[in-house]
């Protein structure tokens, strides 16, 4: 029995190799991202507990805004990476062209959303039933924030276009450096522009959001720079702004494999808003802790979401060069080794993840607030890191519409309706109301077991296109 079992959820030493060195870089670069994420949130932390909800409001706009992004990407990425496994460097160029486009109409939408409806897209999170924190001073420092960020948006956008198809060949370690070199520069700002340094005033929140910008240029810049000189290495980029066309057999396609995951991944990020917004009703210092917690459970959440990317690579590889048993043994294996390290660091952030609200400047009430917030996601990780997996294998067959029910719609129909209801009309702890909705999560693992083991995923969709 155990053999069996060996054979199909664990793989040989070649496997592991191939997975490490994909995900492992993918890993290490936003394992850097979070941790300076971790480091400015506590900068701004230190300036007082508006300022650091004010921040964490706008970090959750933006946070839709980036899985818009990565949702405007990500349909005709799963045509990139089928592409690249057949040696079809056209069809990629035209997958890329795609996504430039995509990324460039997001950015459009979104500055004009937040330039014009920021007031009130902030106003929502801001509610005066807590006991601690000034929501108007709140507002005012959001508000600061969120105008300069704007400035992030397009290059932000365009370097995502750039990275998602340079991780579609396998090479991940470029992506790495740019971003180990863009939250250098963000670290450094952040310490001489929220606190001032050598003649330059302490700018507080304004100077965290013009060394988030700073930092955004520079990583797009980088990587621009590098795919280019590198053609060799990036062979779909020739000829790629030479015309802007795409053929009608590709782009069809795309829009038809696309728009339900571009939704799909817009609806859930808007989604897991709302749900945040429930939990504000119950006041400031909820929105503070959520803030704490969630930051530092970004930073342990990196190894599954970067394991169940890594699917989408590896596994749409197979399908595109047609090996589709092939495919369905590699998602099993890497699915299993996912959420055995996921369980491993989810014992690690619970038995650790205490100790760092206590680094922040803020009342003691949300220090041990976000305290338990850490402790319940610790404890649901591996449901998550299933389930994340689950999407991510889905997805790389391109059955978006499968994944939009899987993702948006369980979101949207069951967990929005879910988690407002207990914070709205239950009489519960805001503690027992977020361990609920966390572990609802288990309704979504058993639906993505069933989808997994039916095999409705395996399929190569890039078949018939001429190179």
């Amino acid at each position: 029995m155990f053999e069996k079992f060996r054979r199909a959820f664990i793989g040989d030493k070649a496997f592991y190799r191939r997975v490490l060195l994909l995900a492992v870089p993918m890993i290490l670069q936003n394992a850097v991202t979070s941790f300076v994420s971790f480091l400015d949130n506590i900068m701004v932390g230190q300036i007082g507990t508006e300022q650091m909800s004010g921040v964490a409001i706008v970090n959750q706009l933006m946070f839709v805004f980036n899985i818009a992004i990565f949702g405007g990407v990500s349909g005709a990425g799963i045509f990139g990476t089928q592409f690249f496994g057949k040696g079809d460097y056209n069809g990629q160029k035209y997958a890329f062209r795609f996504k430039m486009y995509a990324v460039l109409i997001i950015s459009a939408i979104a500055s004009g959303l937040f330039a014009f409806m920021g007031e009130p897209l902030i106003s929502l999170y801001l509610n005066d039933n807590g006991t601690v924190g000034d929501i108007d001073l709140a507002l005012k420092y959001g508000q600061e924030y969120l105008l300069i960020m704007l400035g992030s948006l397009v290059p932000f956008a365009v370097c995502q276009a750039y990275v998602s198809t340079i991780r579609e060949t396998g090479q991940t370690l470029v992506p790495m450096i740019a971003s180990a070199a863009a939250v250098a520069l963000n670290l450094i700002l952040d310490f001489i522009l929220i606190f001032g340094f050598g003649g330059i005033p302490a700018l507080g929140v304004k100077g965290a959001a013009i060394a988030t910008v700073a930092a955004r240029i520079l990583e797009c810049i980088i990587v621009i720079v590098w795919t280019h000189i590198n053609k060799d290495k990036n062979p779909y980029i020739k000829g790629a702004f030479r015309g802007f066309g795409i053929p009608k057999n590709i782009c069809v396609n795309i829009l038809k494999k696309g728009t339900p995951l571009m939704l799909n991944e817009f609806l859930w990020a808007a989604g897991m808003a709302v749900i945040v917004q429930c939990y504000a009703v119950r006041g400031l210092e909820v929105v503070a802790a959520l803030n704490i917690s969630s930051t530092i459970t970004n930073l342990f959440n990196i190894v599954y979401i970067q394991l169940g990317a890594s699917i989408s690579v590896i596994v749409g590889q197979s399908l595109g060069a047609g090996q589709l048993e092939e495919s369905k043994s590699l998602a099993k294996k890497m699915i299993f080794f996912s959420v055995v390290c996921c369980a491993a660091v989810s014992a690690v952030m619970a038995s650790v993840g205490g100790f760092f609200p206590s680094i922040y400047n803020t009342e003691e009430s949300i220090r041990e607030l976000a305290g338990v917030f850490i402790l319940i996601s610790a404890c649901a990780m591996p449901l998550c890191a299933f389930s994340h997996c689950a999407y991510f294998t889905l997805r790389s067959g391109g059955r978006t519409v499968i994944t939009f029910l899987f993702d948006s719609v369980y979101t949207w129909v069951l967990l929005i309706p879910y988690a407002y209801i207990l914070a709205e009309f239950t009489s519960f702890s805001i503690e027992k109301v977020f361990f609920f909705v966390q572990f609802a999560e288990i309704f979504k693992v058993i639906i993505g077991v069933f989808m997994l083991k039916s095999g409705v995923w395996l399929q190569n969709i890039v078949t018939g296109y001429d190179e």
